[in-house]
């Protein structure tokens, strides 16, 4: 990863910079990742808290406790409410960042999966399935479907 880094929520309100490497990154498949993504699992960046800064807009946040027994403190855009970072109150100097939110997100390297005991089984297939480069048009999609063809 080029440092420093940028990342900001989905409406630009709420923008952020690393200015060191993450600890470790990986792919949660935890049912409270699989919410926060409406999909299987969710990359989670473990950072040092002093390497995150917060350049503009202000954050709110909301408490949960986590499957592990733990509490996550959640840091979201109260505009888009796109989520930013978790904390563990009892790990005040690490930070969980969701790096969907980086500007470039080619730089992620995820070294673990975890929480696979909830892995959905669909995911198994997922690499094989049809690829798309961009949103398929959807009247041709849907009227494939009607069709009983397969829109992509």
């Amino acid at each position: 990863m080029h440092l420093p880094a940028n990342g900001a929520c989905q409406c630009g309100e709420v923008t952020y910079q690393l200015t060191e490497e993450p600890l470790i990154t990986y792919a949660c498949h935890c049912l409270d990742c699989q919410k926060l993504s409406t999909s299987s699992f969710s990359i989670t960046m473990f950072l040092r808290r002093s390497g995150f800064e917060l350049l503009s807009g202000n954050l709110q946040s909301w408490e949960r406790p986590t499957a592990a027994g733990n509490r996550a403190v959640c840091w979201f855009c109260p505009t888009c409410g796109n989520r930013i970072y978790h904390e563990n109150p009892q790990m005040p100097d690490v930070i969980r960042l969701k790096p969907g939110t980086l500007d470039d997100t080619s730089v992620l390297d995820p070294r673990a999966h975890v929480w696979t005991c909830r892995e959905q089984p669909w995911l198994e297939h997922y690499a094989e399935l049809p690829k798309v480069d961009t949103q398929p048009d959807l009247a041709e999609a849907m009227a494939a479907l009607a069709e009983g063809r397969s829109p992509v």
